[in-house]
């Protein structure tokens, strides 16, 4: 069997769904290809799995017509969904919901997006995020609909032990943008660096999907809060190097502090917890397949600096909390979202829908 799953740009957390799940179903003899309408940072990512960058409908027609794929799950661009029936593709094809930025933007989304998915697609599949569990739901009662978490890799997206760094690091993963909410990282580590001026701030984002805008804004914000001498900004690292980030980080004493306003999965506190780092987060709604506060991890109300300035402060003065946090947070992240689970409800999905495994 051959899936093709298709996406805007190789970036962020979709990018990494992608390459795990194409891992996990190959190991179970399914062929997965990738689709991507312009390249990206990712790029540097993908290694053997046939990718393929075009937007052109030439192009897309004759990689259909060589491939002969039996399923195109195509993630959050309805646009495009038409455009593949036009083309030619006849067999299955499922919407993906990920992300979808903030609520009201993923209402706006998955309204705007019904006509073309009832239209086209055979089923929609999406994360065990309540928000988008409850929209879509709402909007699409008579599709088949497919809800089961993402995976995450444990055994090689995993803890490495490296030299511990001299002060606690504070990390933050993602892109300059409002839902990302980065302005309350940078309150957050002043703050707390007022307290402990040998604090040091970690930022990993890529810097190709910021707008100039928000840049200056944030360069702006830096200065203001006379925070250059104490952060390190680093884009586009490899996935593959990320282990040894996050693990240095959870060492230090430090934590992940993710500060977004909406998430639909989180792979970034996924990706913390797998190295052992732990994790201080909004209460975003996809991150609650981590996230169970003071067991797992930690909660803030979003925007509310005080309260995260408190909770911080525990994680790095609370050792014990720490170690329990790591551990609890791993098991919990293995029960729920090891890729054997997520291949055995991608197959039954796919019987479901009359293919024989």
């Amino acid at each position: 069997m051959k899936i093709l799953f298709a996406f805007y740009i190789p970036s962020g957390g979709v990018e990494t769904l992608n390459r795990m799940r194409c891992k996990a179903l190959k190991a179970q003899g399914i062929e997965c290809h990738l689709l991507y309408l312009q390249a990206g940072s990712g790029m540097q990512n993908i290694t053997d799995i046939p990718t393929f960058v075009m937007s052109r409908d030439r192009e897309i027609r004759q990689l259909l017509n060589k491939q002969n794929y039996d399923c195109i799950i195509v993630c959050s661009n309805y646009l495009i969904l038409p455009r593949i029936r036009r083309l030619g593709f006849k067999g299955h094809m499922i919407y993906e919901v990920q992300g979808l930025g903030s609520k009201e933007s993923a209402k706006i989304i998955l309204s705007d997006a019904k006509s073309n998915v009832l239209s086209t697609c055979n089923g929609i599949l999406y994360p065990k995020t309540p928000h988008l569990m409850e929209l879509i739901e709402r909007f699409y009662q008579t599709l088949p609909r497919f809800c089961f978490h993402d995976l995450m890799d444990t055994s090689s997206f995993t803890y490495r032990k490296n030299p511990k760094p001299n002060s606690p690091i504070i990390g933050w993963v993602g892109r300059l943008e409002e839902n990302k909410n980065w302005t309350d990282y940078l309150h957050i580590g002043h703050k707390l660096i007022q307290d402990n001026p040998a604090i040091k701030l970690w930022m990993f984002e890529d810097a190709t999907l910021s707008k100039p805008s928000e840049r200056n804004k944030f360069s702006e914000m830096v200065q203001q809060l006379g925070l250059s001498s104490s952060l390190v900004i680093r884009s586009n690292v490899k996935h593959v190097e990320m282990p040894d980030y996050y693990s240095m980080i959870g060492d230090s004493g430090g934590f992940l502090l993710s500060t977004s306003k909406v998430e639909g999965f989180g792979y970034a506190i996924a990706e913390a917890i797998s190295c052992r780092c732990p994790v201080l987060t909004t209460d975003s709604d996809g991150v609650r397949t981590f996230i169970v506060h003071n067991q797992t991890g930690k909660f803030y109300p979003v925007n509310n600096i005080q309260q995260a300035v408190k909770e911080a402060q525990e994680l790095l003065t609370n050792v014990q909390q720490r170690e329990a946090f790591k551990i609890n947070a791993f098991n919990h992240l293995e029960a729920n979202c090891n890729p054997t689970l997520y291949v055995n409800h991608f197959k039954q999905m796919l019987r479901s829908l009359g293919y024989v495994l």
